[in-house]
């Protein structure tokens, strides 16, 4: 009984985090030994572990870059973007938006800050919608996990981030 609760606590566990099927996780077989080694054969060296992937660069389809977004950058909007935002993406994009969250500094990434509105600039709606939705590694997907709307709420406030600073270089 009690190796059937393990199992079945294991596959909760992959359940309730669907982004680690979108990884790129690999199961690796230690390297078989000979049964004798002779004499004049030197130890084998254990194997290196795998170099960690570095993300490419993002390629967004063109019928994705193309979609509209169908929810108005209202207040409500922004809001719900925003909270989302906050416990989904602030880890590594840090909650001001300026791509230092604790995360991406601890696996050395260099993500984009999103309060200058020139990192944006040439992407689309749809193709900030594809991104989230999609996932890029190591960033997971949140398809399955995240209702299109709810999407679309964050591609509002990832947005509006870039809107406040020109606001404030134009007074």
């Amino acid at each position: 009984m009690p190796r059937q609760g393990a199992f079945l606590s294991a596959l909760l566990l992959l359940g309730a985090f669907p982004f680690f099927q979108q990884s790129k996780l690999r199961v690796q077989e230690p390297p078989k030994q000979p049964a004798q080694q002779s004499a004049q054969q030197p130890a084998a060296q254990p194997a290196e572990p795998p170099a960690p992937e570095v993300p490419g660069p993002i390629v967004i389809p063109p019928e994705a870059a193309k979609q509209v977004n169908p929810v108005k950058p209202t207040a409500k909007s922004i809001a719900a973007g925003k909270q989302r935002f906050s416990y989904d993406c602030a880890m590594c994009h840090n909650a001001n938006g300026d791509g230092k969250g604790d995360l991406a500094e601890s696996m050395k990434l260099k993500l984009p800050d999103f309060r200058d509105p020139e990192s944006l600039k040439s992407v689309t709606d749809g193709g900030i919608y594809y991104v989230i939705w999609k996932g890029h590694n190591p960033m997971p997907s949140e398809e399955g996990r995240a209702k299109p709307d709810d999407v679309w709420n964050l591609v509002n406030y990832v947005r509006s981030l870039g809107e406040k600073k020109v606001a404030q270089k134009s007074k």
